[in-house]
């Protein structure tokens, strides 16, 4: 069973926190502790074991607190959260704003006295989304909340079955491996449709209505008669992104003139992302390679998150 072990505050920063019997959480972060504010590090957490394995390598026995986390976990993998997971524990809700940290060096307590720190590998740290009170022996329940992306192929030739969509799989196979590799979780939805103007509308306003993170469209960016895709997502987003097709554009045009022509924008509808990218396989591995260079970044601008 994943519980609280310990509950640990600070006054001030860089410095080691001490147990206390309970602590109270607001939407500023933890009353009394030196990192409540209006910041995506309101909370920080570091599990037992990873304080136990530190320790059997030879450097010391560390108490809870030590390591200027404010939550001591048991049972619970904290390595295997996501970017915007939920921690609930008892009232209080909790949002993985972060997995580790830059290790300050000689800023750090641990690491002036052993030249070491498990912090900065094996902490995570969270914002709080409702307050109330914690102590050790509350369980802790982990939920999911991974990226919504929905992948849109366009061409009235797949669509009809004349022949089968291969970048789309190449997408959802691309975007598979980069998350496997992040801090973020992510639910791939993929479908082909025809290049049609009120379908694509349709699609695009329901997931910017239910909030999906990110929508790519495949196909109909060129300058075809049935070229549909970038007027339409233009017509949906608030605002557009126009820095990363251009600098798509430029970076492969040298050598394939023919990229220069495509289209292709990207935008932002609420707090959905929307790219709008050409339909060859080669094409989509090039755009997807550069895109994804920053998506994470900017789902947390979206979010209003100070992450620099």
């Amino acid at each position: 069973m994943a519980k609280v072990v310990s509950v640990n505050i600070s006054k001030e920063k860089g410095t080691i926190k001490k147990p206390v019997p309970e602590i109270m959480v607001n939407l500023q972060g933890i009353e009394g502790d030196a990192h409540a504010g209006a910041w995506h590090r309101q909370v920080s957490l570091l599990s037992q074991e990873s304080i136990d394995g530190f320790s059997a390598a030879g450097h010391r026995s560390f108490a809870c607190g030590e390591f200027a986390e404010n939550i001591t976990t048991q049972g619970i993998d904290l390595l295997t959260c996501g970017i915007r997971d939920r921690l609930t524990i008892g009232p209080v809700e909790l949002e993985v704003s972060q997995i580790g940290k830059k290790c300050h060096g000689d800023g750090c307590a641990i690491f002036r006295e052993v030249g070491a720190c498990v912090m900065p590998k094996q902490g995570i740290f969270a914002r709080v989304v409702s307050g109330g009170q914690i102590q050790a022996g509350d369980t802790i329940e982990h939920v999911s909340v991974p990226l919504q992306i929905r992948v849109m192929t366009l061409s009235d030739r797949a669509a009809a079955g004349v022949y089968e969509d291969r970048s789309g799989p190449r997408v959802e196979a691309m975007l598979a491996e980069h998350f496997d590799k992040s801090h973020w979780h992510a639910n791939v939805t993929r479908q082909v449709i025809p290049d049609e103007v009120d379908q694509l509308t349709c699609l695009l306003k329901e997931a910017v209505k239910d909030q999906a993170d990110v929508v790519l469209t495949l196909g109909s960016t060129g300058v075809g008669p049935r070229d549909i895709a970038p007027d339409v997502v233009l017509s949906v987003c608030d605002r557009v992104l126009p820095g990363v097709m251009e600098y798509i554009r430029v970076k492969y045009g040298e050598a394939i003139p023919s990229a220069r022509l495509s289209r292709s924008v990207a935008g932002v509808a609420g707090k959905t992302q929307i790219y709008t990218l050409p339909g060859s396989v080669r094409a989509v591995e090039q755009y997807i390679e550069e895109i994804l260079k920053t998506l994470e970044h900017t789902v947390h601008m979206l979010r209003g998150d100070d992450i620099h």
